[in-house]
C-alpha cells in the first residue's frame, strides 16, 4: 500500500478529504495557497502534514492529489512554474479531483505524461457532507492499471467509486451529474412554490416525495435546507455556474440544444448577482430566493 501522498488544495472538499486519507493511515503531505482556511485546519486535526510549498508537498509523493477550483487553477498547480510538473518524480501518480471539464483534463494529462508522469482526472460528487462523511461519489477517468493503484485510496474518500474510461471520461460523467444537481435544483424550488401557494408544509415535499419517485438526495439534504432557510454552502453557486459554463463549452461542439440547463444556469445567477454579487457564495439551495426576491420573467 503506498504510504506516502500528497494532497493540493484545502478548500471546503480538499481539507476534509485529506484529511480521510491521513485518517487512513497514508503519510499526507498537504498544501493550499492561503494557510488561513477552515480546510488547512481540518486535513492538521486529521494527522496531515501541511507543507508550505507545492514542492515540499509533492517532492517525496507516489500519489498527489489536487482538488482546486477552476481550469486555471488547476493549470497553476499541475503545470506552472511552482507546479507538480517541475517536482515530481518520473512515474507519480496524479489524480486531479477538481471539476474542469474533459477538454482540460485531457489537456493537462497530455502536459504531464510528457514529462513522465502518470495522470487520471477524477471529480468527486456528494458535497461536503459527502467530502466529511468519506462517502463521496468518485468519477475516474484513466487507465485500468493506475485506476488499481489508486483505487484503496479513493475507498478513504468515497464509496462510489467508479473508472468511467480513458482520461476525461471521468470529468465527462461529472458534466452530466451537474446538468441532474443542477435541474434537480430547480424542482425542488419550484415544489416547495407550489406547496407555499396552496398553504401545504413544505416539510410534508422532504418527508412525503422523499419517499417515492421523486426522492432523491438533492432533496433529502438540502430541501430541509431550503425549508430551514439554511444558505451555508455544501457546494457553493459560484461552482455550479462554473461548471455549467463547462458544459455549455462541450454543448457548443456537440450542438444538442438544452432548455433545462440554461434554465437552471439563468436561475442560479440571478442569485449569484445579489447581495452585491456575494450570492455566489451561498450554497446552491439559495436558488429558491430567484423565485422568493424577484420577478424571473425581469431576467429573461
Amino acid at each position: 500500500m503506498t504510504k506516502s501522498v500528497a494532497f493540493l488544495g484545502l478548500g471546503l472538499m480538499g481539507g476534509a478529504m485529506a484529511g480521510n486519507l491521513a485518517r487512513y493511515g497514508y503519510k499526507v503531505k498537504a498544501w493550499n495557497r492561503t494557510s488561513d482556511r477552515p480546510g488547512v485546519t481540518i486535513a492538521r486535526e486529521n494527522g496531515a502534514t501541511i507543507a508550505d510549498s507545492i514542492k515540499a508537498a509533492v517532492e517525496d509523493a507516489k500519489i498527489i492529489f489536487s482538488c482546486v477550483g477552476d481550469v486555471p487553477d488547476v493549470e497553476e498547480v499541475l503545470l506552472g512554474d511552482a507546479g507538480v510538473i517541475h517536482h515530481g518524480q518520473p512515474g507519480t501518480l496524479i489524480v486531479d479531483m477538481s471539476t474542469i471539464g474533459s477538454d482540460a483534463a485531457k489537456e493537462i494529462g497530455q502536459r504531464l505524461q510528457a514529462n513522465q508522469l502518470r495522470f487520471m482526472d477524477a471529480p468527486v460528487s456528494g458535497g461536503d457532507i459527502g467530502a466529511k462523511n468519506g462517502t463521496l461519489t468518485i468519477m475516474v477517468g484513466g487507465s485500468e492499471s493506475d485506476f488499481a493503484e489508486c483505487k484503496p485510496l479513493f475507498a478513504a474518500m468515497g464509496n462510489n467509486i467508479t473508472l468511467c474510461g480513458d482520461v476525461g471520461s471521468g470529468q465527462g460523467v461529472k458534466m452530466c451529474n451537474q446538468i441532474l444537481c443542477s435541474l434537480y435544483m430547480v424542482g425542488i424550488c419550484e415544489a416547495m412554490q407550489l406547496a407555499k401557494h396552496q398553504g401545504i408544509d413544505p416539510n410534508l415535499i422532504v418527508d412525503v416525495c422523499g419517499t417515492g419517485a421523486a426522492g432523491s438526495w438533492a432533496l433529502s439534504n438540502l430541501g430541509t435546507k431550503i425549508i430551514e432557510g439554511d444558505r451555508d454552502p455544501g457546494f457553493a453557486i459560484k461552482h455550479i455556474v462554473k461548471d455549467l459554463r463547462l458544459v455549455r463549452a462541450i454543448n457548443q461542439t456537440s450542438g444538442d440544444n438544452l432548455p433545462g440547463t440554461e434554465l437552471a444556469d439563468r436561475l442560479f445567477k440571478i442569485v449569484q448577482a445579489m447581495d452585491n454579487g456575494q450570492g455566489k457564495e451561498q450554497g446552491t439551495q439559495a436558488m429558491i430566493r430567484a423565485y422568493e426576491e424577484s420577478t424571473i420573467n425581469n431576467y429573461e
